[in-house]
């Protein structure tokens, strides 16, 4: 049941799949639920929003940066925080969702910079794809997101919901709501405290650099 006392908390949720009925669709469906069940505003997308041709700086600088990304980018600017639920391929992330993370991380301001992010996987493996999201932390976190501690991989998810499209056991889907529920409790802690500051180096402790070096600093709004 949501905290009637809680501060507005706007997020992004996306599965990674281009497949029509992926398993991790229905796992980021079941998480925008649960957000929304928690208290937070959820901004729900497909990674088809974000396909991009692939990363090339001629491209770049002939056309711009392409729709994709920029629709990304602009729903990330727009929320609190994003939460993604992204297949394991051969050990990583899929190709499209690196692709469109290189993309939006061309903007300046860089989007990903301070966002809170939560990473979950659904797989037929008994790992429930997890090594995937390790591979899908470090972009982001290059990029200055907050990833999450705890990362939710639902193994043997093609028989791991119920009709209903929740978690066919009671004890996991206890976990994956009260998991999410904290993911929120950050996500609104770091927009509405007042004094926090941030600052994004994106090669800190190399040889400063005009040619290579981004640095962004900001001040989040205190909102209540």
């Amino acid at each position: 049941m949501a905290d009637e006392k809680r501060c507005s908390v706007r997020l992004l949720v996306f599965g990674a799949s281009l497949r029509g009925g992926s398993m991790n669709d229905r796992l980021a469906s079941l998480a925008a639920t649960v957000a929304e069940e928690k208290g937070a505003s959820v901004e729900r997308a497909s990674i088809k929003e974000f396909e991009c041709p692939s990363y090339d700086l001629d491209v770049e600088l002939a056309t711009g940066v392409p729709a994709g990304a920029q629709a990304l980018r602009d729903k990330l600017i727009e929320t609190d925080g994003f939460m993604i639920a992204s297949p394991e391929y051969n050990a990583s992330m899929p190709g499209v969702l690196k692709n469109v993370i290189d993309w939006a991380s061309r903007f300046r301001p860089q989007p990903f910079n301070g966002k809170q992010a939560f990473v979950m996987s659904a797989s037929p493996s008994m790992t429930g794809g997890k090594i995937g999201l390790w591979a899908l932390r470090q972009p982001l976190e290059h990029l200055g997101a907050r990833v999450y501690p705890d990362m939710f991989a639902l193994a043997q998810s093609h028989k791991a919901f119920d009709e209903a499209g929740r978690i066919a056991d009671p004890k996991l889907q206890t976990w994956f709501d009260s998991t999410i529920e904290c993911f929120i409790d950050l996500v609104e802690a770091s927009k509405h405290y007042p004094h926090l500051k941030k600052q994004w180096v994106e090669f800190l402790g190399e040889r400063p650099d005009d040619e290579t070096t981004r640095v962004e600093m900001g001040e989040t709004a205190a909102t209540v």
